[in-house]
């Protein structure tokens, strides 16, 4: 059995307090001479400050497999593939990546802004080791793909980030890499374009026989393209195997935490007490369909009576971009001012009122009077949004857009 990716006892540790230096091109150059077969070894550090991103990670990945790799932000996946892109090296542990690697990590990973499209496409190809005329026997393919042929002489710095994201995705497949290792940058792109990408990596495993390792939020695209998947957890590998089996583990993990339970403390005017999920049929639930409706109730405890209150409800995407936020206000409606335990909740309306991805999303609830700061507030209520491999939705990304909820009410 031949590995495309192995693993062995990888750490990476960072020092509080001290920048990462990554490696250059030259660097990788020169590490790639002096070290056949790609092979990424660890380099001590001190013992002070430390904080472990990744610790005791084994795993290897056979040819012509797409991986998935998922997990809550924080849990070390994209400091995994940076290791695994050559970006940065491993404290500790070895990797061993047997062929040409291509890696789309985040918006203009890989590309000299001051370059055109065009000879950002020949410099990829070069970095990846393939002549001239390998690069241009693919040219066409990749411009038609990418969908940028107006702009193939303009310099790349004037790209819109998802101009970036199409090429970069293009110039990546269609290279012909050995391994291709995919973040959550796709997400930039729109929904057509993420539609095109799914399927392109599905066509380099199946047909072409090339290895993906994949990073994303979307648990719908994750079981979709991948047959195994590794869950990340406090850097630590969690859960590695059948895809479904994984994401049903990760995502009863988040479940684990879906009691949103909070201490009211006396000595606050008013507090937050529970927060919970409810579908159309008002049964408790952390997961959401998105083509149904759903609400989220707020139970609040009022120590003093105070007057002018309402309930903000903030939204955040997974990737830490505002999705929308409301208050009660809006809707005319204020908190009650009397002692007493009281509930209020927002309804999210049906699917064709609503623009929210499928995947992960963090949601933020205070308390306060419009103009002054929250007197009580809780956060990192996670919401997971999920889509049918019959009824796959893809909309635009709400990394870098303020998307509206409408017609979405508050209610008491």
């Amino acid at each position: 059995m031949k590995y495309a990716v192995e693993v062995k006892n990888l750490g990476k540790k960072y020092t509080l307090g001290q920048k990462e230096r990554y490696l250059t091109l030259r660097d990788m150059v020169v590490k790639a001479a002096k070290v056949p077969g790609n092979l990424l070894k660890g380099k001590k550090f001190s013992k002070k400050g430390e904080f472990w991103a990744l610790k005791e990670v084994n795993f290897n990945v056979e040819e012509g497999d797409a991986i998935g790799i998922i997990g809550r932000n924080g849990a070390g996946k994209s400091t995994l593939l940076k290791i695994l892109s050559r970006i940065t090296e491993p404290t500790e542990g070895e990797v061993r990546l047997n062929g040409r690697v291509s890696s789309l990590l985040e918006v203009g990973t890989g590309f000299h802004p001051e370059l055109t499209g065009r000879e950002n496409i020949y410099l990829n190809g070069a970095i990846l080791g393939m002549r001239k005329r390998e690069i241009e026997a693919k040219f066409n393919e990749i411009v038609e793909f990418s969908g940028v042929e107006k702009f193939l002489d303009t310099p790349v710095k004037k790209y819109s980030s998802g101009m970036q994201v199409r090429l970069a995705f293009s110039v990546a497949a269609h290279l012909e890499p050995d391994i291709l290792v995919i973040d959550e940058v796709l997400a930039v792109g729109d929904a057509e374009f993420q539609k095109k990408c799914l399927g392109k990596m599905d066509e380099v495993t199946k047909t072409a026989g090339r290895t993906i390792l994949f990073v994303s939020h979307d648990m719908g695209a994750i079981q979709r393209l991948c047959k195994k998947t590794i869950m990340l957890e406090d850097g630590k590998i969690a859960m590695i195997g059948e895809t479904a089996k994984v994401v049903d583990y990760y995502i009863s993990r988040i479940n684990q935490e879906a009691e949103y339970k909070y201490e009211p403390s006396l000595y606050d005017d008013i507090s937050i007490i529970k927060v919970t999920i409810f579908d159309n049929k008002k049964e408790k639930i952390s997961i959401v369909d998105y083509d149904k409706p759903f609400s989220i109730e707020v139970e609040y405890q009022v120590n003093k009576e105070v007057s002018g209150m309402q309930m903000a409800l903030i939204c955040d995407s997974a990737f830490g971009g505002r999705l929308f936020s409301t208050a009660s206000s809006e809707d005319e409606l204020y908190l009650e001012d009397e002692k007493g335990i009281y509930k209020i909740r927002y309804d999210f309306p049906q699917p064709s009122n609503i623009f929210i991805n499928p995947g992960l999303y963090w949601i933020r609830f205070s308390i306060g009077a419009p103009t002054s700061k929250p007197m009580s507030s809780v956060s990192d209520i996670a919401l997971t949004v999920k889509s049918s491999e019959e009824n796959p939705r893809y909309i635009h990304s709400s990394k870098n857009i303020n998307c509206n909820i409408i017609d979405g009410k508050w209610v008491k």
